[in-house]
């Protein structure tokens, strides 16, 4: 779709101006300096600007690939009319005050938007810098330089942003094939970006600066794909949490933007950084270097420090210190002084000279056990730091492995970071960030290859939930506590044997068919923390027991919630042996139902050591959310204690999806506890709480 607009023949700049200074003029310059194709200045002043003629209105020339309009806010509407009318389908407005101003400013936006959804155009901006591609030496923004050519395509919602990228990839020799300032979105978009930097075929990764996004189901499904093909390396803003609105349940409290985003990303496949220079890091070393085909790092050192700093590195980034053959030792130990470490890391001592760097790095290149390199060295009194540079382009140029390189110190390595720039071999400063960069290489190898099995569906029954829903807006009810645990049944969710009474004869009734010990829990809609008025009995051995804690209920709670309407009890057999877990939901305003799971108790209540996934979800998914709490390995059976039924709670979180998605007006659910037993024994949902949308 936007192919026309990046390879376009002629660009009109509405707009352009003799002034310097102007946006006008800058966008007139930044053509003029590399464009082959045909500029058309457009101003009704008329006139010349640096040196070509002037036509005062689009029709007077008529239709252009692309017209890039710099003219004030509310003049744009009946400009972008023009452009249609004259046959343009592709426009760049980079004007400003929009809806970024005010509500006069986002009337004038939806404007442009309906003229161009009525002629099928492309619409990129307002707000924006504008646009780049390389190989067609097109520079239609008012930056002021073009970027060099490279195979890294970028996108932004800051034009600010799109600025500094270009300032540092001029610095360190850093090309790129296409990019574009994405300002307002009211047109195009991130998704629409996505699919194009996919298809084109001289960009090799994709990246992007992020503030939001339009459509968070679009951009799973178009960044699965993409992913497959090209990395996508990307930075999104704004990750302090934000409340949802009118939460209540743990799972809304804990859940806010940046969960969801980060929930989205690892959906996916995103290379998420967290700077700028990390994204940049991560994307060059994407074009340059092979893929890893294991986690297995060794480091070739001329410093031992160092090179323990950047184990520890290696290993707290996931990444495993690889073994060295016996083979590769011995021709370690043979070739290298004796006091050099022929384990990992290699440390070929301070006074190593190119050829013997060289030479470790031959030999630990070659072996079987080891999937890339970290190449570090530091500017020691006799350090050829030159001589060891030229070693590591060599290596990092032609290894069939990835060789990162970290020359680690200041004046003296910037002699080495010239060496490097020249063959556009990137030095990493600091060797943490070598590591973490060659763990973005791993992880895109397993992203490429990652199968996306379809989320299974049960034979549920649908006509229940909708039957409960119905009812409970019908009585303008939004909150719903274990009176809908029917819910949980009509999808398959086993349950703790429960029943809701009314009055002291039901309750003395139920009590004896369910069977002691029991559970006492109040039913009042108001009243969110029970334990805090007294509102949970638990092991009631007999009738006796029962009757006393229906009585305090009803005549103590009334005094501490006056405004809480009771509605009875609600009795439940009472459990022992299981462990604790909380299941929930939560809808994102962008990605739709969030799943989160955890430990219940304090796990949730002080740690917040959950997991959130957006729905729906496959069973590796389901396994994915157990297994990456902190706290798994309780669930796994610790100290001495039985293993818990992981199979039980995935099964029942794939319901929970599935019906997250079969009803989007629940905007909360939480099961809080899920009882889960010893391996096998399965799980029961003891309370649970629903909020629908209003």
């Amino acid at each position: 779709m936007l192919d026309d607009m990046f390879n376009a023949k002629s660009v009109a700049v509405i707009g352009a101006s003799q002034t310097k200074g102007k946006i006008g003029y800058d966008l007139m310059i930044s053509l003029l300096n590399f464009y082959k194709g045909n500029i058309v200045p457009v101003n009704p002043k008329g006139g010349k600007v640096l040196g070509i003629p002037v036509y005062t209105s689009i029709k007077e020339y008529g239709p252009v690939d692309v017209a890039v309009i710099v003219i004030p806010a509310q003049l744009v509407p009946a400009t972008v009319e023009e452009c249609a009318e004259t046959g343009i389908k592709n426009l760049i407005v980079i004007s400003a005050g929009f809806k970024e101003v005010n509500a006069v400013g986002a009337e004038l936006e939806k404007q442009i938007v309906e003229i161009c959804k009525n002629y099928d155009i492309n619409l990129v901006g307002p707000n924006c810098l504008g646009i780049m591609d390389t190989y067609n030496d097109m520079n239609a923004s008012f930056a002021s330089e073009i970027a060099s050519k490279g195979k890294i395509a970028f996108m932004t919602q800051s034009g600010a942003i799109m600025s500094v990228i270009l300032d540092y990839a001029d610095k360190h020799n850093i090309g790129f094939s296409r990019i574009i300032s994405l300002g307002n979105k009211a047109g195009v978009n991130e998704d629409d970006c996505l699919e194009n930097f996919m298809e084109d075929e001289n960009t090799e990764v994709i990246t992007a600066y992020l503030e939001g996004v339009v459509d968070g189901t679009g951009f799973i499904e178009v960044c699965r794909k993409a992913s497959k093909i090209k990395p996508i390396v990307l930075i999104k803003s704004g990750t302090t949490t934000k409340g949802s609105e009118a939460v209540t349940s743990h799972t809304g409290t804990i859940a806010g933007s940046e969960a969801a985003y980060e929930a989205a990303f690892s959906k996916c496949g995103i290379l998420r950084a967290t700077s700028l220079e990390e994204m940049m890091d991560f994307s060059r070393a994407l074009t340059l270097f092979p893929l890893p085909s294991g986690n297995r790092i060794a480091i070739v050192t001329n410093a031992g420090g160092p090179g323990i700093m950047t184990t520890d590195a290696v290993i707290d980034d996931g990444l495993e210190l690889a073994i060295l053959s016996s083979e590769t030792k011995e021709k370690l130990k043979n070739g290298l002084p004796e006091s050099a470490s022929v384990k990992n890391p290699v440390d070929v001592l301070g006074d190593a000279s190119p050829d013997r760097c060289a030479f470790a790095m031959d030999i630990v290149l070659k072996d079987p056990n080891v999937d890339g390199i970290i190449y570090l060295v530091t500017p020691q009194s006799v350090t050829d730091i030159k001589g060891c540079a030229r070693v590591a382009v060599k290596y990092a140029t032609k290894s069939k492995k990835p060789v990162l390189c970290s020359f680690f110190g200041g004046t003296r390595c910037a002699y080495a970071e010239r060496v490097l720039d020249e063959e556009k071999v990137p030095n990493y400063l600091y060797p943490k960030t070598a590591v973490k960069t060659l763990k973005a290489l791993y992880d895109y190898n397993i992203i490429k290859n990652k199968e996306y099995p379809i989320s299974p569906q049960f034979n549920v029954n649908k006509d229940a939930v909708r039957n409960i829903i119905g009812n409970a807006k019908n009585k303008g009810i939004y909150t719903l506590g274990l009176e809908s645990i029917d819910i949980l049944k009509a999808y398959g969710i086993p349950t703790v044997r429960t029943a809701i009474t009314k009055t002291i004869d039901e309750t003395l009734k139920s009590a004896e068919e369910i069977g002691f010990p029991l559970v006492m829990k109040i039913v009042a809609t108001q009243i969110s923390h029970k334990y805090d008025v007294g509102g949970i009995k638990l092991n009631l051995k007999n009738t006796e027991e029962v009757k006393a804690a229906y009585e305090d209920m009803m005549t103590n709670i009334p005094i501490k919630e006056p405004e809480a309407k009771i509605e009875g009890v609600q009795l439940q057999k009472m459990l022992t042996g299981g462990m604790e877990v909380i299941i929930g939901m939560v809808q994102d305003p962008t990605f739709g139902p969030m799943l989160m799971f955890g430990l219940g108790g304090i796990y949730v209540e002080i740690f917040k050591d959950v997991k959130f996934v957006i729905a729906p979800i496959n069973e590796i998914e389901a396994k994915d959310m157990i297994t990456g709490i902190k706290t798994y390995k309780l669930l796994e059976g610790a100290r001495g204690d039985k293993a818990k039924d992981i199979e039980s709670i995935a099964q029942i979180i794939l319901r929970i999806s599935q019906l997250a998605i079969d009803f989007p007006e629940i905007n909360e659910f939480e099961i809080n506890p899920l009882m889960v037993f010893n391996s096998r024994d399965g799980a029961l949902a003891v309370d649970m709480r629903l909020i629908l949308k209003k």
